[in-house]
């Protein structure tokens, strides 16, 4: 494999997947797509500025032209989506978002790497399209479909389309699934990153409800190694779960992180519950592990020390992400090339 596009490469889990393959993969080359929207952020990938491995195009995945002219640059070998609007929260307040680059931006994408005959191409999904399980259990692979936010019907319709263009076409696609990312570079709306630089500040952490909705919290890196089996090992038209096989309540890993940056629960502030908020997540990742060779490497303990520890020592990229200074970075490093 000598060239691959990723798309949606400037947010969190698209640009950690980018310096994990430029660091472990010295032969390759990376395209990365981005229509830099509030999450997508150039500077997550500063440092590969002027590396003639990486490349950097500010190209909306809906606009067909666009993603064209980019796939006919030079010849890639794969395709991976990472593009997407990703938070519940705002799907809930506005869909449309959601519906144009979840689902239409797949489609547009589907249709130009079929046009070019791209060998393989990865849809990088969540587990959120299986809905809620109760107190017991596991999604897997087989797991109906029930999604149950605005945000998680647009990632199952785009799954959807894959799982047809490839029984329809025979297009060489796979779908990776995963819970929940933490680590660093996260846009912090998100729980951990949120609640982390909240409590820098000695500011409120807000908890739903009574904080007893469960998650599965994989790290970064561990979910970035998935991707890569599933691109070079997996088998086309399969679906691979990814986990890190750590569930806690909202309310002990609030609690955690307290306790880890010295500071009170007084500071926690409990909010209304989000709209029909799916009560647990839960992965089992078996599949991964038998076909591809995949186990998570990080404890949860090492992976939220590390966690905490970059989001202490890099404050002033929490602040250009709330200030919205970060998107100053583009128009300096960008605005007269590109425009």
């Amino acid at each position: 494999m000598k060239t691959i596009l990723v798309t949606g490469g400037c947010g969190f889990i698209g640009s950690n997947f980018i310096r994990m393959e430029l660091n472990e993969h010295p032969e390759l080359t990376i395209i990365n797509v981005d229509k830099l929207t509030y999450a997508g952020n150039l500077e997550n990938l500063a440092d590969f500025e002027g590396d003639p491995r990486y490349q950097f195009e500010k190209v909306d995945i809906c606009d067909r032209a666009e993603v064209e002219r980019v796939l006919a640059s030079t010849p890639i070998d794969a395709v991976l989506n990472f593009a997407a609007e990703s938070h519940v929260d705002r799907s809930i307040l506005d869909s449309g978002p959601f519906i144009t680059t979840n689902i239409v931006g797949t489609q547009t994408l589907l249709d130009a790497c079929r046009k070019f005959n791209i060998p393989r191409y990865v849809q990088v999904s969540t587990d959120e399209v299986y809905g809620s399980l109760g107190e017991t259990g596991l999604f897997t692979e087989e797991t109906p479909l029930a999604p149950n936010s605005p945000y998680s019907a647009s990632k199952t319709a785009a799954d959807l389309l894959v799982r047809a263009y490839y029984h329809t076409y025979h297009f060489p696609c796979l779908t990776t699934r995963c819970s929940n990312n933490y680590g660093p570079y996260q846009f912090p709306e998100k729980l951990i990153p949120l609640f982390i630089s909240n409590l820098l500040a000695d500011q409120q952490v807000p908890v739903y409800g009574a904080g007893t909705n469960v998650r599965d919290w994989i790290h970064v890196v561990d979910h970035c190694r998935g991707i890569d089996a599933t691109l070079r090992k997996g088998r086309v038209g399969e679906v691979y779960n990814f986990g890190g096989r750590c569930e806690m309540k909202n309310i002990d890993l609030t609690k955690l992180l307290i306790q880890k940056l010295g500071k009170t629960e007084s500071l926690i502030r409990n909010v209304a519950d989000r709209p029909g908020h799916d009560l647990r997540y839960a992965i089992d990742c078996s599949k991964a592990e038998q076909e591809l060779g995949w186990v998570p490497q990080y404890t949860f303990e090492r992976g939220i020390q590390e966690t905490i520890d970059w989001y202490i020592a890099n404050q002033e990229w929490v602040r250009r992400i709330r200030s919205g200074d970060y998107l100053k970075y583009y128009a300096e490093q960008y605005g007269k090339r590109l425009g």
